[in-house]
């Protein structure tokens, strides 16, 4: 559900906790946080009511942020348990107003929970942001952005002036791996890549419960390897946006799906249109899918050569083509340098919190200790 956050003053927030019913009882008069324009998400489920109209601080209680191209999403993990899911626009283009949407967030989840017991961390959140990007470890500048705005710009001093408090960010694809590792569809193995796969593709990876950034804070870019063994379906190799062709994203991403139907088939769908109609028998659809999966078992292919990963989780839109776990993981076979068959036991698996695993993820940064 979602409820409107209004101007600025007190908190009077009404939560009607009810295991059975969360989603019906939300009652929302948040016309005293800060930010206009904010969307309740989610709620925790309790078995008892409470109300929130206090001026405090939260206690221990871990701050995940998701920057996105449209939208901001914030949310609070209390252990493992997530609290709250906040969200508002992304004021695109405007990187002031940007710090100003996240820091309005921060607020607005702090006022909107109430920490029960505190242990730690100073009786103040801490704070993770997860932004389509990296810092670069030398300048400390934002590089690699698709959203362009947040290009050199000193992101996290910013937010940490803003904030008064540090403040940790990372790439979203390991946002996206961390949260799949620690408490998701990964949980429990070693070595775990995940996979975003939407309108572009990337990837995270994850060692023993550690993100590993690298020296150049690009592990796990597989997007921007080209497509490996590419044979004459794949040609001509499609120009990529970062200036190369043949990029595995110009194949996996969405508008790569699209792209390569329309030029095979000659009609312009969106991948859950492609889906739908190679289920009803469309052999033109189905054929795209047959191609995509061969592409997809390639890339992740090499991705096994290299790193061997226990799982591979896959999150973004493309992740719900459910024929893929199965596909896949069959076609990837014959490209894996392995002793037989029978001894490849990577497994191939969706992510288990969908699309809040970014801003889960971002909380993360921060582990438990």
């Amino acid at each position: 559900m979602q409820a409107a956050v209004g101007p600025v003053g007190r908190v009077r927030l009404g939560v009607v906790m009810r295991v059975d019913a969360v989603a019906r009882n939300v009652t929302r008069d948040l016309d005293d946080l800060p930010g206009g324009g904010i969307l309740l998400e989610h709620a925790t489920r309790h078995t008892a009511a409470f109300s929130i109209d206090s001026d405090q601080p939260c206690l221990a209680l871990r701050i995940g942020i998701d920057l996105g191209g449209t939208k901001i999403v914030a949310t609070a993990l209390d252990g493992s348990d997530e609290v709250v899911r906040l969200r508002t626009d992304t004021p695109r283009g405007d990187y002031g107003k940007t710090l100003e949407a996240i820091t309005n967030l921060v607020a607005a989840v702090e006022h909107f929970v109430q920490q029960r017991r505190p242990q730690g961390n100073g009786g103040r959140a801490s704070i993770g942001v997860g932004i389509p990007g990296t810092i670069s470890a030398s300048s400390g500048l934002v590089k690699n952005a698709n959203s362009t705005w947040l290009i050199d710009q000193p992101l996290r001093e910013d937010l940490e002036t803003r904030l008064g408090r540090p403040v940790r960010i990372a790439n979203d694809a390991n946002c996206f791996a961390i949260s799949e590792a620690t408490d998701g569809a990964a949980a429990g193995a070693e070595v775990v890549f995940g996979v975003i796969i939407g309108t572009g593709v990337g990837g995270g990876i994850v060692v023993h419960g550690h993100l590993v950034g690298g020296m150049n804070g690009i592990a796990g870019e597989w997007g921007h390897n080209p497509l490996p063994m590419p044979d004459a379906n794949d040609e001509p190799l499609p120009q990529c946006y970062c200036g190369k062709r043949g990029c595995i994203e110009t194949f996996l991403s969405g508008p790569g799906m699209s792209a390569d139907h329309e030029k095979v088939s000659a009609v312009k769908l969106l991948p859950p249109e492609i889906v739908e109609a190679a289920a009803s028998g469309d052999a033109a659809a189905d054929a795209t899918l047959q191609r995509y999966e061969q592409r997809m078992a390639r890339a992740l292919a090499g991705v096994i050569n290299v790193l061997d990963p226990d799982v591979i989780v896959l999150g973004g839109g493309m992740s719900n083509i459910a024929r893929l776990y199965t596909n896949v993981p069959r076609l990837w076979r014959q490209y894996v340098f392995c002793a037989g068959a029978d001894e490849l036991r990577t497994r191939l698996v969706a992510a288990k919190h969908g699309d809040a695993s970014g801003v889960r993820g971002a909380a993360w940064l921060w582990p438990i200790r």
